[in-house]
């Protein structure tokens, strides 16, 4: 019988080294062994995590001006430990995410020259974890949605727009070693030391579905491949190197496990969702194998590898939106080498003798535009990205809408609910996101009307302290001091939001005392109160450029009485929504209703319109007729 060879349009897809002028020398990497990709790339910038004292710091450097890297060039410095992870947010270049040894998480705000000086102002500064934040990761259809997970075996949601938490995962026993979303956003997958496999939903805080992985505890990755299989690489009871595909429908048993090697690095794996391809990558090897994934007989094909006697650190892998269709490029990594400063591009080029853009090889990818909004992730939609053109750059369709349950209230039902602290950076020149700027209002004392300060500079504030002032409450006299930033009249703050369907509906400012903690007779029952303050700057900061940080301390709220009224469930005879979340889930649903009704009436606006234009000109041609003809 004849062997029937399987046909792969990607079955001799190659790596090809670039130029040496191509690459980026002189660039100090870390020396960090954690086990992250310490860099991450988009069309525009670079980023690198690089050896440093005194704190964490990464460098940005333009993707399309490689050579040799000047070692004073500005970097981002401004976390107090070393930094574990970085990513790019998918849905603009200048926006970058840091995890750090400092259990800090911090949103990084690039100019659109790239750096001209060393950054030290975040956007927003994240303070959840107890412990070292691992590895962070930006929501791929959803905009201003960031997970991180943290060494303190939590995994939390945050609302970098906001700069608030939205949910904690506390499901895990041990170390987390990776976390994935789905290609809708509405799931995540983790892999932990337990040598367990969790699928979680990150609304609800909960685990969806619990099983046995790789049968050692050493690192294991995982990435979802489809709506409901995941990808794995671990290593097996006798420390073999191994990969499996799992369905999270028929847990306990991989769809495909496949030995490798008994090499010790971990493998890396970066799935292309587009070709259905994933790359596996092994810190310390020179080797990149890449396989094809037929989700639909579940199986795992071999296609090649791509061999270097120089071992690697880690990978950014470019965005298909970044890389050149027209040489027929299908892949592109940025290799961090391990022995020296170096970062080399590595492109996967598919050979064709056929000229021209391919369309059975670039299929429609994400792209830039997210289908949701942080409040309509949280209230319970999901979407998938919404896809583009790589030809020629238009948007193709509309992603599918299905709903979820909405985000509820989970770190109250927490053995020990985490304090949290957040920090927002605002910029008087530029917001740090495309929101609209919301405002905050100030509350007196005694819970009245607003209160409008006028106060001097931070300099000056001392010896203003005088007069009628100096019979005011210390509590007062803080708040002046913490708000002495504040020009007269500006009432602009970035600390609430004034979108509707927001997740804090209202944050109340605290007073608080001379040692900055909140006065119990002042603070009123909320889950939040807000302190602005300026993040290390002497003199008036409006003078410069700096940004004015607002500090948020978040607490759980108190589980009040949520319970529907006995009085409405008895003259209604239904229960009505007893959170706000449900409230949020159907204003969207109504949202949705009403775009549908709206697309409706165009359809017959531009029918009634061609209907029209058809009437006039039979009446001009019967205008046109002689007496006794016929129009026929």
């Amino acid at each position: 019988m004849a062997l029937r060879l399987r046909s792969s349009k990607f079955r001799h897809v190659f790596g090809s080294q670039c130029r040496r002028e191509h690459t980026f020398e002189n660039v100090r990497i870390t020396r960090n062994t954690h086990d992250s990709n310490f860099c991450s790339v988009n069309p525009r910038f670079l980023a690198i995590v690089t050896e440093s004292s005194g704190g964490g710091s990464f460098a940005i450097l333009d993707v399309n001006r490689p050579g040799r890297v000047d070692v004073n060039c500005p970097k981002v410095c401004g976390h107090a430990g070393a930094v574990l992870d970085v990513k790019w947010s998918p849905f603009n270049d200048c926006i970058i995410a840091s995890g750090s040894d400092d259990a800090t998480v911090k949103v990084w705000t690039i100019p659109d020259a790239g750096l001209l000086g060393t950054l030290t102002d975040w956007s927003a500064d994240l303070h959840g974890h107890s412990r070292r934040v691992a590895y962070v990761d930006w929501h791929t259809s959803a905009a201003n949605i960031l997970m991180s997970v943290g060494f303190d075996f939590k995994i939390m949601i945050w609302n970098v727009e906001q700069a608030e938490p939205i949910t904690c995962i506390d499901s895990h026993s041990d170390t987390i070693y990776s976390a994935s979303w789905g290609r809708d956003g509405s799931l995540i997958a983790s892999t932990c030391k337990d040598k367990k496999i969790r699928i979680m939903d990150p609304r609800l805080a909960k685990v969806a579905v619990e099983f046995e992985g790789h049968q050692s505890t050493k690192t294991s990755k995982v990435v979802f491949v489809s709506d409901n299989q995941i990808f794995t690489t671990g290593f097996s009871r006798a420390s073999d190197r191994q990969y499996a595909l799992w369905d999270v429908r028929k847990s306990g048993h991989p769809l495909s496990l496949t030995d490798i090697d008994c090499a010790s690095g971990i493998l890396l794996p970066y799935y292309d969702a587009d070709t259905k391809v994933v790359y596996l990558a092994g810190k310390g090897d020179g080797n990149i194998r890449y396989f094809e994934i037929d989700t639909e007989e579940s199986e795992i094909y071999f296609l090649n590898t791509y061999q270097s006697a120089l071992p690697q650190r880690g990978l950014g892998m470019m965005p298909k939106r970044g890389i050149d269709p027209f040489k027929n490029e299908v892949a592109r990594f940025y290799k961090l080498h391990a022995s020296k400063n170096l970062v080399e591009p590595i492109s996967m080029i598919v050979p064709r003798k056929a000229e021209g853009f391919q369309h059975d090889v670039y299929p429609p990818t994400a792209s830039t535009i997210p289908s949701l909004t942080a409040d309509e992730w949280t209230s319970g939609i999901n979407r998938g990205p919404i896809l583009i053109n790589l030809e020629n750059g238009t948007i193709l369709d509309k992603p599918r809408v299905s709903m979820s349950s909405a985000v509820q209230p989970q770190l109250s039902s927490l053995s020990k609910p985490p304090q949290i602290t957040t920090y927002r950076a605002i910029n008087r020149t530029a917001a740090p996101f495309s929101a609209a700027p919301p405002t905050t209002q100030r509350i007196s004392p005694e819970g009245h009307a607003p209160v409008v300060f006028r106060t001097p500079s931070p300099m000056s504030a001392p010896s203003q302290w005088n007069g009628s002032e100096k019979h005011e409450p210390a509590s007062i006299k803080n708040i002046r001091r913490l708000s002495g930033h504040r020009e007269d009249g500006d009432s602009d703050s970035s600390v609430s939001s004034s979108t509707p369907g927001a997740l804090t509906t209202a944050l109340t400012t605290a007073v608080t005392t001379a040692h900055g903690r909140p006065s119990p007779a002042s603070l009123p029952l909320a889950s939040s109160h807000v302190v602005h303050h300026v993040n290390g700057h002497t003199g008036d900061p409006s003078a410069g450029d700096h940004a004015i940080h607002v500090r948020k301390v978040w607490s759980p709220p108190v589980s009040a009485a949520a319970s529907p009224s006995p009085t409405l469930s008895a003259r209604y005879g239904v229960n009505p929504p007893s959170s706000d979340p449900e409230l949020k889930k159907a204003y969207f649903r109504q949202l949705e209703e009403i775009a549908s009704l709206q697309e409706q009436l165009q359809v017959k606006d531009r029918r009634i319109k061609q209907l029209e234009m058809e009437l006039s000109h039979m009446r001009e041609r019967e205008s046109d007729l002689r007496p006794g003809e016929s129009n026929c």
